[in-house]
């Protein structure tokens, strides 16, 4: 138990998919201007994020490899995550329109997010067994959603602050996700 709590907060915290592995890093810009489209964003990708977990490996473990089609999970994997975000999106559209429009052309790249599809090919690398793939796919999602609303607060408290014309708007976006992957970078310790 205690191993899989680990697994989580490794995924979330010292090996985070945004500040660690620099996966995702388009939603990450794109999205995180604001914190409510930010949570949205990070809600919709920790789905993806836990339902391909749950797809993936008994994909690949069970029908891929014994087929000795290994050499395709990089296919089918795509397959799996582009459906999982066109229901998402149908869904999403349903349900709450407003935070749909606010995602705009970003829930679609959902389905080409790398983060997402790493996420999948580190399952099978990793040789995760089926309940650990499916705690590393929450820890990812959680670190992905956390990343999401630490740079979405600062980039909100940037907008009321004085900064150089030069510096406005992305300059200043990367430069904090640069400082902030340097902070998280302390978690892992020195290698």
């Amino acid at each position: 138990m205690i191993d899989l709590f680990l697994l989580f907060l490794s995924a979330a915290v010292i090996n985070n998919f945004i500040f660690y592995r620099f996966l995702g890093l388009c939603p990450f810009i794109g999205v995180s201007k604001k914190t409510s489209s930010a949570l949205g964003m990070g809600a919709a990708v920790t789905l993806v994020m836990l339902v391909t977990s749950l797809i993936t490996w008994p994909l690949y473990t069970y029908v891929l490899e014994p087929a000795s089609l290994g050499f395709m999970r990089i296919i089918a994997f795509i397959l799996v995550i582009s459906t999982l975000v066109q229901l998402i999106e149908i869904v999403l559209r349903k349900i709450n329109p407003s935070l749909y429009e606010a995602f705009g052309i970003y829930l679609p790249l959902i389905t080409t997010n790398c983060a997402i599809l790493g996420l999948a090919l580190l399952n099978i690398l990793k040789e995760h067994s089926y309940l650990e793939s499916i705690v590393f796919g929450a820890g990812a999602g959680a670190g992905f959603t956390m990343a999401l609303l630490i740079m979405s607060g600062i980039r909100e408290r940037l907008e009321l602050s004085d900064v150089p014309p030069a510096f406005q708007g992305v300059p200043i976006a990367f430069i904090v996700a640069g400082l902030l992957a340097l902070a998280f970078s302390g978690f892992g310790g020195i290698t």
